[in-house]
């Protein structure tokens, strides 16, 4: 698929507007300008990409596709110009920018002054980004070397063409340069994707409504202000057995995060991904909003556990919030993080560590949901917030009650016991300053999902609503708490 042919799959008919001047400077080599002059004949194109202004279902952005046909849609210094200059310009008319690369990567012909052009445009784009402004790119097949290096994987989501190769070191160069193939599948969208490396892999005939349903939710302005929803009930007066609620967590008709955000957002677009992590862009009370949720089973899947790959995802998700000025939203529902050889060597306890400090690093609203079981690091990890709702049956502790038993008594016999011991209830972690507000359950899941929806959707309004100095001073205070016990002043 050429340029022009995938705009105008995209665009509105009749509504892309060129941004792109005409190239003056010709090469002085004469087997390159020959190169140029044959390329431009064959696309009818000056250069290897298209850059200019367009509406996608009404919405106005701005867009840079490249041309593989031409030169293998290699980036030279008048290429890396032209996509600066239209960078630059959606930065300072304030539109969401989308790149659709297709390239072998900087143009060889030009050597360095080519491959520093990689900064140039990367400086662009991240100018562009600390505007608060949305950044999407797809990757199309293939995309290599300097661009995939750069600003093809600097989207604020970055989205694949099924199928593609998508690498650094073409497959030729690495056979020569190592002596051996490249793996087949090493470079394949499908392969990055299972490595938390890509958003989505969209099929071309996809994409128009994905990125429309994606941008709908960046560019929607939260409400100034909103009526408070009706509250949710109190919760019962009786506490809860904490053995009871692990059971009641376990059961595997209980409400899933899933669930509970298709049901609580009026547009819910998730991202790619069959890990315990569930990635989303929603709008929840008219408010964009950037969810990372567990899941704590899936198809012929009865148990996921949190990897070090989930976290750097949570991570990232929690990040591009920041950037975009979003409040994240997280729900807590796991069995635990993977407990192998693998993980501890892919780093999933300093991945722990690293979640927490950005969840309290962060200077946008941030509500967590403790859905269901809340086991381990792995959990703890996605509740650093401003606020923390809790269903009635929901817990966290250190481990399992199974683990805990095994450690303090030998064997997973007493389990019962040490859940009753520990605190790990609701009500128990409201008393300790985690927990600020319970929501009953019956036996009905539908129940519960249509409280937690209601609650969510009031606390967001709530959060954003506060000035953004009162707010962080609340978090510090109520981190510095968290726990409960004696403190001293000073």
């Amino acid at each position: 698929m050429t340029a022009r042919q995938l705009l105008d799959l995209l665009v509105d008919p009749g509504s892309f507007t060129s941004w792109d001047e005409p190239i003056t400077v010709e090469p002085a080599d004469p087997g390159y300008r020959d190169a140029l002059a044959r390329a431009r004949a064959r696309t009818g194109l000056d250069e290897a990409v298209l850059t200019g202004h367009a509406l996608l279902d009404g919405r106005p952005l701005v867009l840079i596709a490249c041309e593989f046909g031409f030169l293998g849609g290699s980036i030279g210094v008048a290429t890396a110009e032209r996509i600066t200059r239209a960078v630059e310009r959606a930065t300072a008319e304030g539109l969401p920018l989308l790149a659709l690369p297709v390239s072998g990567g900087t143009r060889m012909q030009e050597g360095s002054a080519a491959f520093l052009c990689m900064v140039r445009v990367t400086a662009a784009i991240h100018a562009h980004r600390a505007a608060g402004l949305p950044y999407l790119t797809y990757l199309r097949n293939p995309t290599m070397g300097g661009v995939f290096a750069s600003w093809g994987t600097l989207g604020h989501l970055v989205l694949a063409e099924p199928n593609a190769r998508l690498g650094f070191l073409g497959p030729r160069v690495y056979e020569e340069l190592r002596g051996e193939p490249l793996p087949p599948t090493v470079q394949r969208a499908e392969t990055l994707a299972t490595h938390g490396r890509l958003d989505a892999i969209v099929p071309p005939e996809r994409l128009r409504t994905f990125l429309s349903r994606a941008l709908t939710v960046l560019t929607t302005r939260p409400p100034e202000a909103s009526s408070p929803a009706p509250a949710a009930p109190s919760p019962p007066a009786a506490t809860e057995d904490a053995w009871d609620s692990v059971l009641r967590s376990r059961r595997p008709e209980r409400l899933s995060a899933r669930e509970l955000l298709y049901h609580t957002a009026e547009l819910f677009v998730p991202l790619d991904g069959d890990s315990a992590l569930v990635r989303a862009l929603a709008l929840i009370g008219g408010r964009p909003v950037m969810v990372v949720a567990q899941q704590r089973s899936g198809p012929d899947l009865p148990e996921l556990r949190f990897t070090a790959a989930d976290l750097r995802a949570v991570r990232r998700q929690a990040e591009l919030a920041e950037e975009l000025g979003m409040p994240l939203l997280t729900v807590v529902d796991t069995v635990g993080a993977e407990l192998s050889v693998e993980a501890e060597l892919d780093g999933v306890a300093l991945e722990i560590a690293h979640c927490l400090t950005t969840l309290v690093g962060l200077r946008t609203p941030v509500l967590a949901v403790l859905l269901g079981q809340g086991s381990g690091g792995g959990a703890l990890a996605l509740l650093p917030a401003d606020r923390v709702i809790a269903a009635q049956h929901a817990w966290l502790a250190p481990l399992p009650p199974e683990g805990a038993s095994a450690i303090v008594h030998r064997d997973g016999d007493h389990a019962p016991q040490l859940a009753r011991a520990q605190g790990i209830t609701a009500t128990a972690l409201a008393a300790t300053g985690l927990v600020d507000q319970v929501v009953p359950e019956t036996d009905d899941p539908a129940d519960l999902r249509t409280h937690l929806a209601t609650a969510i959707t009031q606390a967001l309004a709530e959060l954003a609503q506060l000035p953004t100095a009162t707010r962080l001073a609340a978090r510090r205070t109520r981190n510095r708490h968290l726990g409960g016990g004696p403190h001293t002043a000073g």
